[in-house]
Order: C-alpha cells, then sequence, then structure tokens
C-alpha cells in the first residue's frame, strides 16, 4: 500500500484502499478529467508531502507549486497574486501555523479552496479549521487515491464558484446593459409610426410605444408589467404570442396576421408581426410585435378589387358576343370566306378567347380575395373531377404528341370541397402541364391517400421551372420569361387562383422542378369527416 505518513513514502502492490475498501476508476465518478489544469499550492514544510503530492497530481494534469513554510505561501498569493484553484496546507509548521495562514488567504481570496493536511487528525483542530473556511480536510498517512479524491472534490467546487460568479458578472452586465439600451430603445421606439410591444416570457408587457396604445385602442393606462391578455382585446394576437413563446428552443417562430384592435370590429385593420426575443444562447427570453395600420391599404384593395370586377362584368358580355359572331362568320353563315380570311379568323377568336379567360381569371381572383370562393361544398370523390379534367385536356394534349396516364388508388375517401372550384383547379393544372411541356412528352396523374388528405401529384416531362423563379410562381401575374415559354399564352393567374381555392379549402399545393427536367404539382386536400 502507498501512503504518506511522515517521512515514509512505501508502494505495496498495485491496489489502492481507502477504509478497507478497494477503490477503481468507476470510483472516481465522471468528472476524473477534471483535475487538468487545476492550479494547486502545496504549502508543507516536509519536502516527501510537497514531492509526493507533486508527482501525483501533476500526473492528473494539474499545475504544481510547493513551499515548506507560511510565509512563502503568503508572498505567492497576496503579494505575486499567482491564481491557485487549490491550497493543500498543513496546520503543524514551523513559524506562521496553518491557521494564520487559513485566515490571511481568506482575507485576500475567499474563493480560493483550502485543503487542510494534518497529522494530528482530531476532531477539534478538523472543526476548527472549517470554521476558518477550510473546505475539507485529509490526515496523515493517506493514500494517492485519497489525496486524488479529495481534490477532485475541492476542484469540482472551485469550479461551481466560478460557474456562480460567471452568471451572476452576466446577470449585472445584462441589467446595466438593460438600463442603458431601454434609455436609447425608448427613445427610438416612441418616435415610430408602427407599434411596438414587447413582452417578458410570462406574457407581461415590458416595453410598448404610444403608437401600439393607439392601433390596439388600449384606453387603461399604464400598461407596464400587466399581462397581455388583460390589456389587448384580441384574441388572435395573444395567441400569437402565446404560441411564439411556447416554442421549442431549436424553432424560430414568427407569426403574421391581419388583426383589428377588438374582435369583430372592422374600423381599422392592423398587420401584426410577433417573433421571440432571443439571448445569445439562442433562448427565448420574451416576445416582440410590430403593429402596422392596413387600413388604408385595405380600402384601396377593396376598390381596385370592386374596380376589376365591374370592368370583368362589363366586358365579358360584349366579348363573349364578339367571339360568337367570329364563329359565326367562320361557319360561312354571313357568306363565303377566303382561305386568307379564315386564318385571320382563327387569329381573332384566339385573341378573344384569350381576353374571356383573362376576365374569368379576374373575376375568381375578386371572389378569393373577397373570401367567397366556396360557394357550395360537397362530399365529392375526387377521382372524378380529375377524371372529368383529364379527359377535356386530353384532345389538346393529343395534337401536340403528349401521353397521359391517369393512376388511382381505390378506395379514395372523398373530400367536403366545390365542385366547380376542383375542376377548375384541375382543368388548370393539367393544361398548364400540357402548354409547359415538350412535344411527344408525358403526364402522369396519381391520386392516392396520405394521412388525413388526399394527395393528387401532376407530373409533366416538360421545360420546368428555373430554381430563381419558384419563391414566385404563385404570384399574380407572375411568368416564366425564357425563349420557351415565349409563344405560350397565359395570364400568369392560373397557378394564384388554384392556390386560392385550394387554400380556401383547408389544403396546401407546391411545386416541385428543375430546369429542362419537368415539374410536380402536389395538392393535398382533407378528408371529408366521417
Amino acid at each position: 500500500m502507498k501512503e504518506f505518513n511522515g517521512s515514509r513514502f512505501t508502494v505495496h502492490g498495485q491496489r489502492t484502499t481507502v477504509h478497507g475498501k478497494r477503490l477503481t476508476p468507476e470510483c472516481y465518478g465522471e468528472n476524473h478529467h477534471m483535475l487538468k489544469d487545476a492550479n494547486i499550492l502545496v504549502i508543507d514544510d516536509e519536502a516527501v508531502i510537497r514531492d509526493g503530492c507533486s508527482r501525483i497530481l501533476t500526473k492528473e494534469g494539474c499545475r504544481v507549486k510547493g513551499v515548506e513554510n507560511g510565509e512563502a505561501g503568503l508572498d505567492l498569493i497576496t503579494n505575486k497574486g499567482e491564481p491557485f484553484d487549490i491550497l493543500l496546507l498543513d496546520l503543524m509548521m514551523p513559524g506562521i501555523s496553518g491557521m494564520e495562514v487559513l485566515d490571511a488567504v481568506h482575507s485576500v481570496d475567499q474563493s480560493l479552496i483550502v485543503i487542510v493536511i494534518t497529522g494530528y487528525a482530531t476532531v477539534e483542530s478538523a472543526v476548527e479549521a472549517m470554521k476558518k473556511g477550510a473546505y475539507d480536510f485529509i490526515a496523515k498517512p493517506f493514500t494517492p487515491d485519497q489525496l486524488r479524491i479529495v481534490v477532485r472534490r475541492g476542484v469540482e467546487k472551485r469550479v461551481l464558484q466560478r460557474e456562480a460568479e460567471d452568471l451572476r458578472k452576466e446577470r449585472e452586465k445584462s441589467l446595466k446593459d438593460i438600463a442603458y439600451e431601454k434609455s436609447r430603445i425608448s427613445t427610438i421606439i416612441n418616435c415610430m409610426v408602427d407599434g411596438v410591444l414587447v413582452t417578458d416570457r410570462d406574457s407581461q408587457i415590458v416595453l410598448h410605444n404610444p403608437a401600439a396604445t393607439r392601433l390596439l385602442e388600449i384606453k387603461s393606462l399604464p400598461i407596464i408589467n400587466k399581462s397581455l391578455c388583460q390589456c389587448v382585446k384580441n384574441e388572435g394576437l395573444v395567441k400569437a404570442v402565446a404560441t411564439t413563446l411556447s416554442a421549442e428552443r431549436s424553432k424560430y417562430l414568427e407569426i403574421s396576421q391581419e388583426i383589428t384592435p377588438c374582435e369583430g370590429s372592422a374600423r381599422v385593420f392592423l398587420r401584426a408581426d410577433t417573433a421571440p426575443v432571443l439571448n445569445e444562447g439562442g433562448e427565448i427570453m420574451g416576445s416582440v410585435t410590430v403593429l402596422h395600420d392596413i387600413t388604408q391599404e385595405k380600402e384601396l384593395n377593396q376598390m381596385k378589387s370592386d374596380f376589376l370586377t365591374m370592368v370583368s362584368h362589363e366586358l365579358r358580355a360584349p366579348i363573349s358576343a364578339i367571339q360568337q359572331q367570329l364563329s359565326v362568320i367562320e361557319g360561312g353563315m354571313a357568306g363565303l370566306i377566303t382561305e386568307k380570311q379564315g386564318k385571320m379568323l382563327i387569329r381573332a377568336k384566339e385573341r378573344t378567347k384569350g381576353l374571356l379567360d383573362l376576365i374569368n381569371d379576374l373575376l375568381n381572383v375578386s371572389s378569393i380575395d373577397s373570401g367567397i370562393v366556396v360557394q357550395h361544398k360537397e362530399s365529392i370523390v375526387l377521382k372524378e373531377i380529375v377524371e372529368k379534367a383529364y379527359q377535356l385536356m386530353e384532345p389538346e394534349a393529343e395534337v401536340r404528341g403528349i401521353k397521359m396516364r391517369l393512376e388511382t388508388s381505390d378506395p379514395l375517401p372523398p373530400v367536403n370541397a366545390d365542385r366547380e372550384n376542383m375542376e377548375e383547379v384541375f382543368t388548370n393544372l393539367i393544361s398548364n402541364a400540357i402548354k409547359y411541356n415538350v412535344e411527344g412528352g408525358g403526364i402522369i396523374i396519381t391520386l392516392r391517400s396520405e394521412g388525413e388528405f388526399v394527395r393528387t401529384d401532376v407530373t409533366d416531362t416538360g421545360i420546368g421551372i428555373p430554381e430563381k423563379d419558384l419563391p414566385k410562381i404563385f404570384d399574380r401575374f407572375y411568368r416564366v420569361k425564357s425563349s420557351q415559354t415565349r409563344t405560350v399564352i397565359g395570364t400568369g393567374l392560373g397557378l394564384p387562383i388554384a392556390k386560392g381555392i385550394v387554400e380556401a379549402h383547408r389544403g396546401t399545393i407546391s411545386i416541385k422542378s428543375k430546369e429542362g427536367n419537368g415539374t410536380t404539382v402536389t395538392v393535398l386536400l382533407p378528408k371529408a369527416s366521417e
């Protein structure tokens, strides 16, 4: 057995014991590497103790310095200011005693971990040392494992002290920074036209500007430190803040919505953008909501929508009449026509049809904006709708040599939808797959059940969509411009209308495409409730 006992330092085998029990590496716990880089000072008048401690702890990765008396130790700690983590201190030394060193050390650095070494392991000396601030003690004779264990505990305590100190300093710094920044931020946001509303993690209001209270029509001031639900009458905003605050740490959740100050009010319309406030560690500290008055924008959009509806209605009747008259002339009912005149009539009919399509699209957009796109929901089997659109567009595909195939899995559950809306959506998607395909290409339409939805994929082998155009593909009037699309007739409203209809049915529509490799449009519609 290896042990320190006065000037003796002997080894007995490879076993180490404490109080008769064998120690294994597991006894050291999870933190057996914690001793690495610890700064340790040994004050003991016996060289064998100093050297033995240094040899054992250095093997553990510690930096160890030893001195033979209290005066030299205090000089290192107080005058030279060396940053030690652990002090191994002998109580009985010539000159300044260990107790005196203990008092002097703690007057300089109370955080220094002191472990007392004594050959007089009485309860009285141990208790007295602990009363004076010693963390622990180790009695001679002791084994290397006993030394490692007690030093390791001291280092763990030192690490915890430093972490606590770092947290305290960070908190003090944060409070000072917040006090300074709050003054600056308040000055800035008070001058903003948009409303700003900041809450803490408990949904209590900690910051706001006059614009926020004005836009939200909050009368009972002040509202600082009050719960959001006490001050704000719009449940949608309260729910958005709660959702943002409860989001998982890895998910940064932003919520944008249109609200009114009070539920059911139609005087003022606001856009509320709510986002979490994160600290440096990515933890949610609160929420911030920016409120923008969009009342005038809504009024202008409504005026524009009303105007488009009026013009579309006024134009549709005469253009339909013109198209009918052109058909009459083309059929020879107004007299014989030449071949050249026939070609001119065909072009004129194509143009009038394009105008009628545009007018119908504008009316559909107006319906979507007005929220009346879904007229009559019923339980329908989507397969029937898709088959009808398939048959309608099949002649157009045959003209270009495009082969179409319909694949379905039976039985498909029904969906609650407006039949005419669905016919328009899938006719539009199949039409696009034909128009933007290559001569002799192919189209596969698949229907299947997927979770709570019925999924429809329209896949073509066409020209595809460039990656830069994909984010805008559902924007109104947006069309991909290239040499391949120049001759394709369209309004740029088909996909936005399809998206509006699908979303009005609580479904989703998405596009995957790669330029030159075709396109797949996926529509998910919720199954009908049983």
